[in-house]
């Protein structure tokens, strides 16, 4: 739910001012209303922008970039050193001295490769082949379209190696000294990041301050969330300051305070995602949280799978306290994707109903062997008939959010036209279903009560509308996107069973290739490398399902869900004034 506020008017004597927003930090808990005018000409507040830039970047690569850019020279020189170590291997090991008396001699030495299968003895003396060339030494100059020159270094690959051996020196001496100055100014450095921070806040709301009386007072505005109003209220009585609360306007910047359960605020950060709601609207949280966490069960749809999910959550709990919640969500959602998976019959790809030891419960497993669904003279899997019911049942339950939000904001006479949307669709489906159960009484009533969602749906679709044909335009205009878009919108949900089904798949086709690989081997070493296909196939699939499941669950709650529940969003997030 969406925290109320309460509007606050301060005035205050520009001599006490700086007392008065002292106090009013140390309270914590104001919103302030801020301006953007005047804020990008401030040198004080963009200098102290840029000094925060600097800061974190600090605090981000652990050291000043001095010290960072001496070791990455350091690693890359040792990347290079490297690479020619590879590249002087096959020229072998050779002293520099020897080959300078070479030349005082007059022996010229000049080196070449070509492809081996151009390679001319008489050119020279091969020293090596790889990768289908030749490296080799000549005594005069060659001039051969097949042949390329080479420019030895002056070192030979022993000495290069050496000379890693002296880098790595260099750089555990760099990280030593990145670890000292840590050691030494990290704490201060973040302490220069909170005050800067303060620093930026003080002059944002000295910024957002109105002068009035040539100077003399200044006016300030902000919100407060209604559980700490009485708490401020006691803090500015004792304060020289006049104050006015009130209960937010339309078209005031009211900030957005999410208040939710246990349960509910796990999601908090999906809403925040896409946007946060208006001070107009109702939160959303609590009414997509278990719908996304049932669709997150059914894409990923394994219960193996979904174990693995729930120990990840469980080990961000234990060992990281910063991801508490985000463990949390893990844990509700590997639970419920180890109850689908189980229920639907997959456990690393593997389907329970197949296994011997299984065979006594075998038929109580959700599959399409045991609970087929017959529609129209087909047959259907139940995975794909469930996924399509409960898109149909949030889609209905988002035009429900609808109506309600509607009659809140505006009145009830302007969400008639989705209420009889929703009672002509909840209506059909009702008669569709026992219709041929129906006596001549019942039909008509059902027939009274499309007629009535009718009339709603074409003449009072707007009631600002003064002129009728207005209206009925109006009302066939929507009618048409109604009905194309709700298709869509179902068929959108068929993904859910669509993405669990081809992680099954491919996690059996990944078990059948490494129970044939192991067949066809000794059985004292095939168990290794059919290990090696399960790991490596188990774990590419695990990470293509957890992307699609995180994927289209969001897709059906930005898209489907929030589209036919009006959401409207652009809320600001409450961010108290305070130290």
């Amino acid at each position: 739910m969406i925290t109320q506020m309460k509007k606050y008017t301060f005035l205050v004597m520009a001599s006490r001012y700086e007392h008065f927003l002292e106090q009013l930090r140390e309270a914590g808990v104001v919103h302030i209303t801020l301006k953007a005018e005047g804020m990008a000409d401030n040198e004080d507040l963009q200098a102290c922008f840029a000094r925060k830039e600097e800061i974190e970047h600090i605090i981000k690569q652990g050291a000043p970039d001095q010290l960072i850019k001496e070791k990455n020279n350091i690693i890359d020189k040792i990347e290079q050193t490297r690479h020619e170590v590879a590249r002087m291997a096959i020229w072998g090991d050779f002293d520099k001295k020897q080959l300078e008396q070479l030349q005082q001699a007059g022996y010229t030495l000049y080196y070449y490769t070509c492809a081996s299968a151009h390679w001319n003895e008489e050119w020279g003396i091969s020293v090596g082949e790889a990768s289908g060339k030749t490296y080799f030494v000549s005594l005069q100059p060659i001039d051969n379209e097949y042949v390329t020159a080479e420019k030895l270094n002056d070192k030979c690959s022993a000495d290069l190696q050496k000379d890693i051996e002296s880098l790595n020196g260099l750089l555990v001496a760099a990280d030593a000294r990145i670890e000292a100055w840590q050691a030494a100014n990290m704490a201060q450095t973040q302490a220069e990041l909170a005050d800067i921070n303060r620093q930026i806040d003080w002059r944002k709301v000295s910024l957002s301050t109105d002068t009035t009386a040539e100077g003399a007072l200044k006016l300030l505005e902000g919100f407060c969330p209604i559980d700490n109003v009485a708490a401020l209220d006691a803090t500015l009585e004792t304060l020289d300051c006049y104050y006015e609360a009130e209960d937010p306007k339309e078209g005031d910047a009211t900030p957005i305070k999410l208040k939710n359960g246990f349960f509910s605020r796990l999601f908090e950060p999906i809403t925040r995602l896409y946007s946060l709601p208006n001070y107009a609207e109702l939160d959303p949280t609590p009414f997509l949280a278990p719908f996304f966490t049932l669709f997150f069960g059914l894409c990923l749809g394994d219960g193996g799978y979904g174990l693995l999910v729930l120990a990840a959550g469980w080990f961000l709990i234990a060992k990281k306290p910063a991801m508490k919640e985000w463990g949390w969500m893990a844990v509700f959602l590997g639970l419920v994707t180890a109850i689908v998976g189980i229920l639907t019959g997959m456990f690393f790809g593997i389907e329970l109903e197949k296994v011997a030891f299984l065979a006594p419960i075998r038929e109580y497993f959700i599959t399409q062997t045991n609970c087929s669904v017959h529609i129209a003279g087909g047959t259907y899997h139940p995975l794909m008939a469930f996924a399509i019911i409960i898109g149909v049942f949030q889609i209905l339950f988002a035009m429900g959010f609808k109506v309600v939000k509607i009659a809140l904001q505006r009145g009830f006479k302007y969400a008639v036209y989705d209420l009889a949307w929703l009672v002509g669709l909840i209506g059909l489906i009702i008669w569709a279903i026992v219709a041929s159960q129906l006596s001549a009484i019942g039909s008509y009533c059902f027939y009274g009560l499309f007629g009535l969602c009718a009339l709603c749906i074409l003449f009072y679709n707007d009631p600002d509308r003064k002129f009728l044909v207005m209206n009925i335009g109006g009302g066939l205009w929507g009618t048409y996107n109604m009905i194309s878009g709700l298709l869509g919108d179902i068929l959108s949900y068929i993904r859910l069973f669509a993405l669990g089904l081809a992680g099954g798949i491919l996690g059996s086709v990944f078990n059948a290739l490494a129970l044939q690989v192991q067949a066809g081997m000794n059985p004292w070493i095939g168990w290794l490398p059919m290990l090696l296909i399960m790991v490596f196939g188990h774990a590419l699939n695990f990470g293509l399902c957890i992307i699609s499941s995180v994927v289209h669950p969001l897709r059906l709650t930005f898209v489907e869900f929030y589209k036919n529940a009006g959401f409207e969003g652009g809320g600001m997030q409450y961010e108290p004034f305070k130290k």
